[in-house]
């Protein structure tokens, strides 16, 4: 399974409706939000969202009976999963399980505590995996978000468009398979062809990773106020996906005032080293170095790290 590692960070320039490319290995953009369907807000604020707490597994099984969406190219059944924004970095691993030449194709859109788009990973970036000791043929991709401060929770949406569902993806044949276990010659048989269908299993995966993380989710310092959103509606809601009111963004605490001022060589070591994490992409790393420094009492560590971030540092 590959994992990509993306970084970005955004600034009250940039709001998440239009963001900025950046190179990737893969040839995929995941900040390109501007190529996911447009979804009314009011019908996201109806959706019932599953949460869940990292580190968490969870099987979601969309059939006729699931929460549905059908908004331009999404059609049919769809997950909504709400995930803690102050538990650092996340890394989100999701599996859509081959059953019976049948696939479920995946798109995933990636909301702040705002229910504004922040990154969309379409169905070609959930690639083939075949079978393991305790895997099945499954479609599979990694994403690695790093919620800013300030949120309590961002928002996945799963979803298959119109456009999946015209198209097939292939599995291994398992005479293969079983060529390859027993390092015998691979037989030249053709591979089968799945179906994409609207319905399906869905395996995901979700841990924190304090030390590494990569897709900012949410705006960063100074990017104005927001109004708070309500996530579902105040009717009842399926048993398998209860609502989660999100809350009102909340502002980064401010750090305890120190007696006695920063000496001039601590603070540029600081402020040295936020620079360096932020031309390096850590910003985890940079995000911490500005919090010791304001801890310690920093007066300038916030706007070096701010600065640096949009690249001015």
């Amino acid at each position: 399974m590959k994992k990509h590692l993306l970084a970005l960070c955004l600034f009250p320039a940039l709001s998440f409706t239009v963001l900025p490319a950046f190179a990737a290995s893969t040839s995929l953009n995941p900040q390109n939000v501007a190529t996911a369907p447009s979804i009314a807000p009011e019908k996201l604020q109806r959706l019932s969202w599953l949460p869940m707490t990292p580190p968490a597994s969870q099987d979601i099984v969309l059939n006729a009976a699931s929460v549905s969406l059908n908004e331009g190219d999404i059609s049919g059944p769809v997950a909504a999963i709400a995930l803690p924004a102050d538990q650092g970095s996340l890394e989100v691993t999701l599996a859509s399980i081959m059953k019976d030449q049948r696939v479920y194709a995946p798109n995933v859109l990636v909301l702040d505590s705002q229910l504004q788009p922040a990154a969309f990973f379409p169905s070609s970036y959930f690639t083939y995996q075949k079978p393991g000791i305790v895997a099945t043929n499954r479609l599979e991709g990694t994403m690695k978000l790093t919620p800013v401060l300030g949120q309590k929770q961002i928002y996945l949406l799963i979803y298959t468009t119109t456009r999946d569902l015209a198209q097939t993806s292939t599995m291994i044949n398992p005479a293969k398979l079983y060529a390859e276990g027993a390092s015998n010659a691979i037989p030249d048989v053709p591979d089968p062809v799945v179906q994409h269908v609207n319905t399906g299993t869905l395996a995901l995966k979700v841990k924190s990773e304090q030390n590494s993380g990569n897709i900012m989710i949410g705006k960063i310092f100074g990017s104005g106020d927001a109004k708070p959103v309500v996530v579902g509606s105040t009717a009842a809601t399926a048993a398998s996906q209860p609502t989660v009111n999100a809350p009102a963004p909340v502002a980064a605490p401010a750090p305890a005032a120190k007696s006695e001022p920063m000496l001039n060589d601590t603070e540029k070591y600081f402020n040295d080293g936020i620079r360096k994490a932020a031309k390096a992409g850590d910003i985890d790393k940079a995000l911490k170095l500005m919090n010791e420094a304001e801890r310690l009492g920093s007066t300038s560590a916030r706007a070096t790290f701010i600065s640096s971030v949009k690249g001015k540092g």
